[in-house]
């Protein structure tokens, strides 16, 4: 006489199994979005540190590109690049000759909520609205981020 499972015992093993999936995918998701904000607020903080090193032998504040061009490089050639873990990153002067703003977008709603931005004080400041720091003082009126 052969053993083996019935359908019912395997439709209630496929039940249990979609039944942990429901509950741990959510979970997963809101972990990595976690995961990516907090790269995104450490990549801002590295940019202000390469600002700030960069304005010590320069007369103004660099791009993403010229900190990643430079002999040596002041970031990491991803982060050169303007994107990195699900964000999109901006660094420019603010053309008042004692600032800059760097900027990090989420790419997409599943990379992340939050917009974040950094000035020459060096807090990482976040936005959870849509509109975006586009300017020096615009971004010194968000809120600062939990250490």
């Amino acid at each position: 006489m052969k053993r083996g499972f019935t359908l019912v015992e395997i439709m209630i093993v496929v039940a249990i199994i979609a039944l942990l999936a429901a509950i741990a995918i959510p979970n997963l998701m809101r972990a990595r979005l976690t995961a990516n904000e907090a790269a995104a607020q450490a990549a801002l903080k590295t940019i202000a540190t390469a600002q700030i090193s960069y304005r010590t032998g320069n007369p103004n504040y660099a791009t993403l590109e010229e900190l990643g061009n430079a002999t040596p490089p002041y970031i990491d050639d991803v982060l050169a690049a303007g994107q990195k873990n699900g964000y999109d990153f901006s660094a420019a002067d603010d053309g008042t000759d004692n600032g800059f703003i760097a900027r990090a977008i989420p790419t997409t709603a599943t990379t992340g909520t939050r917009r974040f931005c950094i000035t020459e004080d060096g807090v990482v400041r976040v936005n959870a609205a849509v509109t975006n720091a586009t300017t020096h003082d615009t971004c010194a009126t968000y809120d600062a981020t939990s250490p």
